[in-house]
């Protein structure tokens, strides 16, 4: 096929979207960057792993059963979710990660010429999923890194179907309280959907925290968003979930592929969510680390963001793709943020001591005057 041919097969929403360019495998990049060690504090992980029962499920997996097609709809774990949330199970849909549940969130109310309202500065995947649908993505500048409720409510208009709101928001750490976000759904007034992101809902222990799976009794039209893969530790696995009323849910479940959550990231994720004493010490791993990592930038006058969250942004004097290759060199992955519209800011996630130690060595490694 030759390149005009094809060319004019491609919506043209489709030749103006940039493809995302994952990062090469760690052994690759300790090739390239000539390190003979690697601590991942780029993607939010959580070095724990995954909670012990789940590890255990993850260790005894039967070979065999990968020869099994895994339950279609996610049965027994959306049953798990159930009684944990004390909701129905036809109130879960579980995707295989949360990128799913959120392009089918999007399928499922948008069509051409409609719009999704979001911030300029968060998780990008609602407004990529937007573009590369051919819908518009209408992005709110951050006021003092939130979102600004009020601007957002003034860029929607009668093709605005989708407000996306994460909280707390990645990669700034800040977040609505319940009075704010309850102002913000009775603004709404079941005109929109509302799509609260909580993926970092469990690093959250503040008792003004909103907790979307309550307020949904209360707002129909709200659907929350959840993952296993940040506090939960099973990002290899791949599985998410979103939770709404069931005539919303039903919706959205029409847009959803079958079969696409395997079977040992459902099982993993039932015992996962049961294990409380997890979050426990992942919250205090996190809270020890914010408040190291604190006083080392501080004493390096670097400013900082920092919130809620396993994570913080630092602001480098220096370009930030030029402070990943060089702290690349030293063996520590960050994040850059340019792509999130914060150049020069690195976002670090907040991991066991033995990396955050190795990544402040790096910083004045790098950051160091030359002679």
């Amino acid at each position: 096929m030759s390149g005009v041919a094809l060319q004019q097969l491609v919506p043209d929403y489709i030749q103006r979207f940039e493809a995302y360019i994952p990062s090469k495998p760690d052994p690759e990049l300790k090739k390239l960057y000539g390190c003979d060690r690697l601590y991942r504090l780029n993607n939010n992980e959580n070095c724990l792993g995954p909670p012990p029962e789940a590890q255990r499920i993850i260790q005894r997996f039967p070979p065999p059963a990968a020869a099994v097609y895994p339950s279609g709809d996610c049965y027994y774990l959306r049953t798990a979710l159930a009684e944990t949330f004390g909701k129905h199970p036809d109130q879960f849909i579980v995707g295989n990660g949360a990128n799913e549940v959120i392009t089918c969130v999007i399928k499922a109310f948008c069509q051409q010429g409609d719009n999704i309202v979001t911030a300029d500065k968060t998780y990008a995947v609602y407004e990529w999923v937007a573009e590369f649908s051919g819908l518009e993505a209408r992005l709110v500048p951050l006021e003092d890194f939130e979102f600004d409720d009020q601007a957002m409510l003034e860029r929607m208009d009668d093709r605005t179907k989708i407000a996306f709101v994460c909280n707390p928001n990645n990669p700034t750490g800040s977040y609505w309280d319940t009075e704010r976000m309850r102002a913000f759904l009775d603004a709404i007034d079941g005109r929109r959907i509302v799509v609260v992101d909580e993926a970092y809902c469990e690093f959250v222990d503040r008792a003004d925290y909103p907790d979307g799976m309550a307020l949904m009794e209360d707002y129909p039209n709200l659907v929350v968003f959840r993952t296993f893969s940040k506090m939960y530790g099973l990002a290899g696995l791949r599985i998410g979930y979103l939770a709404g009323s069931p005539e919303v849910v039903q919706t959205i479940r029409k847009t959803m592929t079958v079969y696409s959550v395997n079977v040992l990231a459902q099982e993993a994720a039932q015992a996962a969510i049961r294990d409380t004493e997890h979050i426990e010490r992942t919250r205090s791993m996190v809270r020890q680390g914010k408040d190291f990592l604190g006083r080392e930038l501080a004493r390096m006058h670097l400013p900082v963001v920092v919130g809620e969250g396993n994570f913080m942004m630092v602001r480098l004097p220096m370009s930030d793709t030029l402070a990943y290759r060089r702290l690349m060199a030293e063996g520590v992955m960050v994040r850059t943020m340019t792509g999130f519209r914060f150049p020069n800011y690195i976002r670090i996630t907040l991991s066991h001591m033995e990396a955050l130690e190795a990544l402040v060595e790096a910083l004045q490694k790098i950051l160091k005057p030359p002679a």
